[in-house]
């Protein structure tokens, strides 16, 4: 029997608890409908105009509200067919940001953080000179997420998880002064292992250690005194969003990014978590794909700001740091390499879709190609329209997914968005060894994106995110030619699905489609 993956367990757990606020949802719903068929129908009545009224107010907030058609449909349609259960689903995981209170901190900690990144006026005007339509990209990030553009950073770009692994057991046993690591999953067995006698070595040298993963992602994986283990052999460790009975208006957010930060001078980061399936260790789904960079240079400064920024706004109860001066050091390092590197981070807390604007800013400057490889491909229709239109104008658009799917039911709403991309042009490749986990795009030979975002609403819109830009550098040809050699592993589909016939949605494929939104 196959195994499910990591983080395919944690979201079933968590879908498991929206599952059942949903059942009681479904019950109230129904106790409505039966009161009013009953003698209750003087008070039923009563009961039913009350409930029609907010839920048009909230259709309203809705409609007025700046979030995308994909993402608004769903829950208009669900308000106004099933008021109680559409205004209780909403009320748990469609106010997206968390509380007051949790945006609150996290714009304190930003406020005194980002300040600290440099300048990169004079490096972005280079790029722009260099390359326009990366350079414009670059403005981006940099206006509306606050992370600057670097050159003096080396990149080496890693077409498995495991190479990246035994890079990062080595760059660790080097540590001098501090370890970060911030991981969506943590698995308490041997690849995790690994790494811990690498870290408990460390913290006996005195080199200061960090880990901090989500409770989510992780849970089931790692025993509920994970965090005790850790503290006993000397390494600090937080949790993210911790799972909690009852109602979390918070538990929508997750913590998604993988990053790895070695004294201010080298930094990882890509599509794995710290677990087994990740680095083939085990097979859950024939040979598991995932990629990750490592930066040595100036740019680790940025990597090093989205670790703090969490460790530090994620609770108002631990104790956090006065001072950020000793972790953001200044590096004699000299890169050998002259490309533009980008670190950025992607919060749900300033309803800025960083990560989906940089894939759609690719994809309206790409001139030849643009490609992509994703685990889940369920998107927007401003990112469906970006994507088409590329192909209309003649720009090869191709999108790698699985071949064989961690969740059935997600694979299907992947495969229901292939015919309306293909019949426009975009090419879709399944990969046929297993599961690709890796989540890239390269465009053009010259700019490229490696990290944590999917092509889905959940990490597009619900999660924290990272990802790093790259642009002019040996690492965007490195990715351009991994995919072109996955793709020869592959099997296109796009003719199977050009027509409509093998591409027909169901009514279920419909309805799933619709609330994809909401898995």
């Amino acid at each position: 029997m196959k195994q499910d993956t990591l983080e395919g367990r944690a979201k079933t757990k968590n879908g498991v608890k929206r599952l059942c606020f949903s059942a009681v949802c479904i019950l109230l719903e129904a106790a409505f409908i039966i009161a009013m068929i009953t003698k209750l129908n003087q008070y039923a009545e009563i009961i039913n105009l009350m409930t029609r009224l907010l839920a048009g107010v909230l259709v309203l907030k809705l409609y007025a509200s700046d979030q995308t058609l994909s993402m608004k449909m769903p829950w208009v349609i669900l308000i106004l067919v099933f008021p109680i259960l559409g205004m209780g689903l909403y009320l748990l995981i469609g106010l997206n940001g968390g509380t007051r209170k949790m945006r609150e901190r996290y714009d304190q900690i930003d406020r005194e953080l980002l300040p600290l990144l440099p300048n990169d006026s004079e490096c972005r005007e280079k790029l722009g000179r260099k390359i326009p339509k990366a350079g414009n990209i670059s403005d981006y990030i940099q206006k509306n997420a606050s992370y600057p553009v670097y050159q003096n950073t080396d990149v080496i770009y890693y077409d498995e998880a495991v190479k990246g692994l035994e890079a990062q057991l080595a760059d660790l046993a080097k540590a001098e002064k501090f370890i970060f690591m911030e991981y969506h999953a943590i698995e308490d067995a041997q690849a995790w292992h690994k790494i811990q006698r690498v870290l408990e070595d460390r913290v006996k040298a005195g080199v200061e250690v960090r880990v901090f993963y989500d409770d989510m992602g992780s849970i089931g994986f790692i025993n509920t005194d994970f965090i005790k283990k850790m503290e006993n052999v000397g390494i600090h460790c937080r949790v993210f969003n911790p799972f909690t009975p009852g109602l979390n208006v918070f538990l929508n957010n997750r913590d998604h990014r993988k990053i790895t930060v070695i004294d201010g001078k080298v930094g990882f980061t890509g599509g794995y978590n710290l677990a087994n399936e990740y680095f083939n260790f085990t097979h859950p789904y024939g040979q598991w794909k995932d990629t990750g960079i490592r930066l040595e240079g100036e740019a680790v400064r940025s990597l090093t700001v989205t670790f703090l920024e969490m460790w530090n706004a994620v609770s108002d109860k631990d104790k956090n740091d006065s001072d950020f001066t000793g972790f953001l050091v200044q590096t004699d390092y000299q890169a050998k390499q002259t490309g533009f590197i980008q670190p950025y981070a992607d919060s749900p807390m300033d309803h800025e879709q960083v990560g989906e604007e940089v894939y759609i800013s690719m994809v309206n400057k790409a001139e030849k190609y643009c490609w992509f490889m994703t685990p889940y491909l369920i998107i927007t229709d401003e990112m469906s329209h970006a994507l088409c239109l590329a192909a209309k104008r003649g720009v090869d658009v191709r999108i790698i997914t699985p071949g064989i799917p961690d969740k059935k039911i997600i694979y299907n709403i992947t495969r229901s968005f292939y015919h309306g991309l293909v019949k426009h042009g975009v090419r879709i490749y399944e990969w046929t060894p297993g599961f690709c986990h890796a989540k890239m795009s390269v465009a053009d030979d010259c700019m490229a994106t490696c990290g944590t975002i999917n092509l889905d609403y959940r990490s597009l819109y619900h999660h924290f995110e990272n990802g790093c830009f790259m642009a002019d550098c040996q690492a965007v040809l490195d990715i351009r030619n991994d995919l072109a050699a996955i793709m020869d592993e592959c099997r296109e589909v796009t003719e199977q699905y050009s027509t409509g016939r093998s591409a027909y949605l169901r009514l279920g494929q419909l309805f799933m489609r619709l609330f994809a939104g909401l898995l």
